[in-house]
């Protein structure tokens, strides 16, 4: 089955039913020569290739890389998309398109090619409740070193994070935390303005 998407380009995919995810995209880094605006393009056409429906993705912004002095600064931006893959097989292919564009995972929080995380999948809270506060409460110190053997979702640090916040005020305005229960407007208004205004139009 063949679908016009609003990119205008035909993404092929399963008749199945079609669940929504939000990834963030960002880059800060050149592939060949491919500046990191173009870099997630090509990001969102392979994702495509592999069957995503693209249902929205928001402008482009200029942010700091984080944490401070981690790299030059990226190009951030959030998308709404459809796939009938479950959550761990979405997350599968997001890893598999950043390996396409050279992404090394040597250094963590360090420059990357491209980085595509998967913020939501719908209302899914991954893996229950107590684990994923357990993650969104850690210590700033231990989220250096500390990752997760488990996919959680939503992304524990969605509400902190105004890269991700303010391109996906875009995208999904009135999408709701299924556990604090805040909209991403809500979340995106709680944030500092001062950080906020980190995160430039381009």
């Amino acid at each position: 089955m063949s679908q016009l998407t609003e990119t205008g380009k035909r993404s092929v995919f399963s008749p199945r039913t079609l669940s929504k995810y939000i990834i963030a995209l960002g880059s800060n880094q050149s592939v060949g020569k491919l500046g990191p605006s173009a870099v997630l393009n090509e990001a969102l056409a392979l994702l495509e290739a592999r069957g995503f429906v693209i249902r929205g993705c928001s402008e482009y912004y200029n942010t700091p890389a984080f944490p401070v002095g981690a790299g030059p600064n990226f190009v951030n931006a959030a998308a709404l998309v459809e796939s009938s893959d479950d959550p761990l097989a979405v997350l599968a292919h997001l890893h598999a398109v950043e390996a396409q564009m050279g992404r090394s995972r040597a250094v963590r929080w360090g420059a990357r090619t491209l980085d595509l995380d998967l913020v939501a999948a719908g209302d899914l809270v991954l893996p229950d409740a107590k684990t994923h506060q357990y993650w969104c409460d850690l210590p700033l110190e231990l989220q250096k070193t500390a990752i997760p053997t488990e996919l959680i979702l939503p992304h524990p640090r969605l509400a902190e994070r105004a890269f991700v916040l303010v391109p996906l005020l875009d995208v999904a305005p009135q999408w709701c935390h299924p556990v604090s229960g805040k909209t991403v407007r809500e979340m995106h208004d709680a944030l500092s303005l001062a950080s906020r205004s980190e995160v430039v139009l381009i």
